[in-house]
């Protein structure tokens, strides 16, 4: 029964507290984090429908232990779950939605029938398609993993019933459809990436169990292509992912890496990858592991990218870096975002609603609107400067980040992303570390557009320049390097995430290795050790 509370935790955690799947797969539960994804999600698509049922049949007016919130997890499972609720039949929460059963069906019923739902299975579909209609298109994007498969043997075997189409327009076509027709499309920006509808089952696939395919966001896997670029079989040196858990950049790394084979069939190039958390180092090397790439990946758990000796003899031979360190998360699409339920109404508001509902003796009272209904208050002028200041705090940090990255001494290139939109956390840090003095000095620069790795010299969202009201902007990019910069929009018609990524480049031989000064502190209020994509 633990499943239910636990999952009620995440749901009502404090907003600051990350992503669904970071407040999930980073906490220590019970239930296991798959099981726990999967009912919140799921409850999430049809949250509407059964706050519906639980309101009509007046659940929580008699069960006075139920909490909005459980009573919507429960009676989700209860109707819509092929196994029902998932606690023993004598558990008192169990039995307290088992008392109403009849009540509950027969609202559920009368609800589907007014649907003009002959089927539950119709009912379902019907209600996904009234979300869909009502938000912007999200294929469920698949990396295939090179260090186990290839492209050519998965299109044969796990996609073998599935038919190309042209464009994601055509894919969120189909995925509308009552067709039960299979699609996929072929990415045109990143090599061996495809998306399929949000609703096709691809993680019961033994391609996904093995680790031969790999769900990862397409804006989330910019870094990495931008990184090793077209001929990663040319790279030269070994590769640090500073910030790495939950994994996914780490391995697409080692896939690229794997994707043409040296010629005489060595893998000569080391990945190490590091996070400061050690719960979520735990992940990365679960996440290693499954894609099978440990003969590659070096994970250096609970380790401090900022508390790396670049004059370390194990890092001599590092000539590149992907960072992708924590950030606001502004430009986390709804998917990976706590779901803000339609929650039953609790025993107190359906009181005040009752009450409302009877003859009016007396006047309503001044402030007396605190009902379902009133309007919330106006964020105070204290959360948008707390807003501030934390933006401000994770641009110093993200600063300090890429400075640390740019004295490796045999460093080239270096990666620096993140899941905001905020330019503040983006251009802006773009533009104070080129200004840095150990960047002056070692002639970092950031990759002009046209030097690009293919894909992404055609993706057409760059970088954002100032504006006269634009925070944190005493650095500019020129117009050429904020058109270096790439970007990526949340719900829009490319199907991603909100996304920054940009490259620095140096010449082998350019500026001295000169002994660095101080380091500035940083802020471990705000360091997290890494991102959650």
């Amino acid at each position: 029964m633990s499943l239910y509370f636990e999952a009620a935790t995440v749901l009502s955690g404090p907003s600051n507290a990350g992503s669904l799947k970071s407040r999930i797969y980073t906490g220590q539960w019970k239930s296991p984090p798959a099981q726990i994804y999967a009912l919140v999600v799921e409850a999430a698509k049809y949250d509407g429908f059964i706050k519906q049922v639980v309101d009509a049949a007046g659940l929580l007016s008699h069960e006075p232990k139920l909490t909005p919130l459980l009573s919507l997890l429960l009676v989700h499972d209860f109707l819509l779950s092929k196994r029902g609720i998932a606690a023993p039949s004598s558990h008192p929460l169990r039995l307290a939605v088992e008392r109403h059963k009849t009540r509950l069906n027969a609202e559920f019923t009368k609800l589907r029938v007014r649907r003009g739902c002959a089927s539950k299975e119709e009912l379902k579909r019907s209600l996904l398609q009234d979300q869909r209609t009502s938000q912007a298109f999200s294929p469920r994007w698949i990396r295939i993993n090179n260090a186990l498969t290839t492209l050519a043997q998965e299109l044969e075997t796990t996609f073998s019933t599935y038919s190309p189409v042209d464009s994601l327009a055509e894919l969120a076509a189909d995925s509308d459809s009552d067709s039960d027709r299979k699609r996929y499309y072929l990415d045109e920006h990143i090599p061996d990436l495809l998306a399929i509808g949000p609703d096709s089952d691809i993680i019961s696939t033994p391609s996904y169990k093995e680790g031969r395919l790999i769900l990862q966001d397409k804006a989330s896997c910019f870094p990495a292509y931008l990184l090793l670029g077209d001929n990663p079989e040319q790279w030269s040196g070994d590769i640090i992912d500073g910030c790495a858990a939950p994994g996914n950049k780490t391995t697409h790394l080692a896939s690229l890496l794997s994707s043409r084979r040296k010629s005489d069939g060595q893998q000569k190039n080391r990945i190490f990858s590091l996070d400061a958390s050690h719960s979520r180092s735990k992940i990365l090397q679960e996440m290693v592991k499954k894609a099978g790439v440990k003969d590659r990946v070096t994970v250096l758990p609970g380790q401090d990218f900022l508390a790396l000796d670049p004059k370390d003899r194990r890092f001599q031979q590092v000539t590149a870096l992907l960072l992708d360190p924590s950030c606001s998360g502004s430009g986390i699409t709804k998917r990976e975002n706590i779901p803000q339920l339609a929650l039953p109404k609790s025993k107190s508001e359906l009181a005040s609603t009752n009450a409302s509902s009877r003859p009016k003796n007396k006047k309503r009272k001044r402030g007396d609107e605190t009902g379902p209904t009133a309007a919330p208050a106006p964020a105070s002028s204290s959360d948008n400067t707390a807003d501030s200041a934390r933006l401000t705090k994770l641009a110093n940090l993200q600063s300090q980040i890429i400075e640390h990255a740019f004295r490796f001494p045999a460093a080239t290139r270096v990666t620096y992303s993140t899941c905001s939109i905020h330019r503040q956390e983006n251009e802006g840090v773009v533009a104070h570390v080129l200004a840095s003095s150990i960047a002056r000095r070692r002639g970092w620069r950031v990759e002009a557009r046209a030097d690009q790795a293919s894909g992404l010299h055609k993706w057409h969202h760059r970088g954002v320049a100032p504006t006269s009201d634009t925070p944190g902007d005493e650095e500019t990019l020129s117009p050429e390097d904020t058109e270096a910069c790439v970007r990526c929009w949340p719900e829009d018609e490319d199907g991603t995430g909100g996304f920054f990524v940009a490259a620095f480049v140096r010449d082998a031989d350019a500026g001295e290795d000169e002994e660095d000064e101080g380091e500035e502190e940083y802020d471990e209020e705000v360091w997290e050790g890494c991102s959650s994509s």
